[in-house]
C-alpha cells in the first residue's frame, strides 16, 4: 500500500470515531442508580425463589411423615443461598400471640416390636419372690430362662392424648412358667421410650395367666386371662379363659368391662378310688370266679367328662359278665383290664360290682393288683388331679 493510500486509510477512521462518540450518551449518576436497582431487582426474585423452595420441600417432607407410622426425622441441613446486600425494609407490626394458641405436638407412641426390643425401658415391680429385673431393662425376642420375655404387643390411644401408645404382654420367664403382665409404654418429647404403666398382672392365686391382648377403637385394653397357668401337666386348654377390659384413669389403669372373677374349673377334677378284694371260688364248670366292688368318686367342685379305670390283676383274670355294663371300651385280652366310665357329677360317686372269672386247670396264687382311676376331659386326655393320693389302692386277690 502506497503512502498516500495509507494516510487516506486513517483519515477515514479518525472521522467515523468522531459520528459514533457524538451519539453515545456518557452514563451519569441516574443511570448507575436505574442499572444497581435492576440488578438488585433480579437478585431479590431469585432469593425469594430459593427460599419459597427450601420452605415448602421442609413442610411437604414433615407433612409426608406425619402420619400414625411415622415420626418426623432430622432434616438434612441445605447450603445457604448466597444473598446480596439489600435495604432494610421498614418493620411491620408483628399479629399479637394469645396463651389459647395451638399446643405443641403430642409424642408419637407407636413403637415397633424391634424398636422396644432395642430400648432400654422400666418395668413395674414383678410379684415378690425370685424375679427379673425391672430397671433399665432389655427385653428379649426369646423365651431363654431369667429374662423380661416380649411376648406380644398392641398399639392404640389408651390415654386419651390423640396420639397412638403401644402396650406390651411380658413374662418373666422363670422354669416353664413365671409371673406375666401388660404395661403400657408411650414416648417423651425427646422420642424416649417411657413406662404409662401397668394394665393388669398376674397373681398367685387368679388369674395365674395372660394369653393375649387387644387394643380396640376407644382406648380399651382387652386382656384374655386364665385361672391356672399351663405346665407341669396342666395344658393350657384347660384353663377358662375371659376377656377383660381396662382403661387408663389419669394415673393407673382400672378394669371396666368383662368378669372379675372365676368360678370352679370344669378340669380341676379330685377323683378317688376304693376297691375290695377279689375272692375266687371253684364254679360248677370247674373254672374259678369271684366278685371285686370297686367305688369312683367325685370329690371335685366341677363335673368330670370321663374316668379311667384300669385294674391291674394277672392275664389270668379275665372279665366276667356281671357287673360291666357301665364300662365302655373295656379291654379283656390285655392286661391290665381296662373300664372307662362316662360323666361322673360333683360329689358323685359310682359303684362296680365287677365278676372274674378264672378257666379251669389255671393256678392261680395270691397277689396284689392296682386299682387305678384317672380323670379325663372331654377329648379323653388325662387331666392332672389335685389330689392323686386316692387315685391308686391296691386289691388282693386270691
Amino acid at each position: 500500500m502506497s503512502e498516500q493510500e495509507t494516510l487516506g486509510l486513517a483519515e477515514e477512521f479518525a472521522q467515523y470515531r468522531r459520528t459514533v462518540l457524538d451519539k453515545v450518551e456518557v452514563p451519569g449518576p441516574a443511570a448507575v442508580r436505574r442499572t444497581v436497582r435492576g440488578r438488585n431487582r433480579r437478585r431479590w426474585g431469585a432469593t425469594a425463589t430459593t427460599a419459597l423452595a427450601l420452605l415448602g420441600g421442609s413442610a411437604i417432607g414433615y407433612a409426608a411423615m406425619s402420619g400414625p407410622d411415622h415420626r418426623p426425622g432430622p432434616v438434612e441441613p441445605t447450603p445457604s443461598a448466597s444473598v446480596s446486600p439489600t435495604p432494610t425494609p421498614t418493620p411491620t407490626p408483628s399479629p399479637s400471640v394469645t396463651s389459647g394458641g395451638p399446643a405443641s405436638a403430642v409424642p408419637d407412641g407407636r413403637i415397633s416390636r424391634a424398636q422396644l426390643l432395642g430400648a432400654s425401658v422400666t418395668l413395674p415391680a414383678w410379684r415378690a419372690g425370685r424375679g427379673c429385673p425391672t430397671s433399665a431393662v432389655r427385653l428379649s425376642g426369646d423365651d431363654r430362662e431369667g429374662v423380661n420375655w416380649l411376648v406380644a404387643l398392641d398399639h392404640g390411644d389408651v390415654d386419651g392424648d390423640g396420639a397412638v401408645e403401644t402396650v406390651a404382654l411380658v413374662q418373666c420367664v422363670l422354669g416353664t412358667g413365671g409371673p406375666m403382665q401388660v404395661v403400657a409404654f408411650d414416648r417423651n418429647e425427646e422420642g424416649k421410650v417411657v413406662t404409662l404403666g401397668r394394665v393388669v398382672a398376674t397373681t398367685i392365686d387368679k388369674p395365674q395367666w395372660l394369653f393375649a391382648l387387644d387394643v380396640v377403637d376407644d382406648g380399651t385394653v382387652r386382656v384374655q386371662v386364665g385361672d391356672i397357668a399351663p405346665g407341669g401337666g396342666w395344658a393350657a386348654k384347660w384353663s377358662q379363659l375371659q376377656w377383660r377390659g381396662y382403661r387408663w384413669k389419669g394415673e393407673a389403669f382400672a378394669q371396666v368391662s368383662g368378669p372379675t372373677s372365676f368360678g370352679p374349673n370344669p378340669n380341676l377334677a379330685d377323683v378317688a378310688v376304693t376297691a375290695s378284694d377279689l375272692v375266687l371260688t371253684t364254679a360248677d364248670d370247674g373254672s374259678r370266679t369271684g366278685t371285686a366292688t370297686v367305688r369312683v368318686r367325685n370329690r371335685g367342685t366341677a363335673p368330670v367328662a370321663h374316668v379311667a379305670l384300669r385294674l391291674g390283676v394277672p392275664a389270668a383274670v379275665r372279665p366276667d359278665v356281671d357287673g360291666w355294663a357301665p364300662c365302655s371300651g373295656a379291654r379283656e385280652s390285655s392286661e391290665p383290664v381296662t373300664c372307662n366310665l362316662g360323666r361322673l357329677a360333683a360329689g358323685a360317686e359310682v359303684q362296680l360290682d365287677l365278676s372274674f372269672r378264672v378257666a379251669e386247670g389255671i393256678t392261680l396264687g395270691t397277689g396284689k393288683a392296682d386299682v387305678d382311676a384317672r380323670p379325663m376331659d372331654g377329648e379323653f386326655d388325662f387331666l392332672p388331679d389335685v389330689n392323686d393320693d386316692d387315685n391308686v389302692v391296691r386289691m388282693t386277690y386270691r
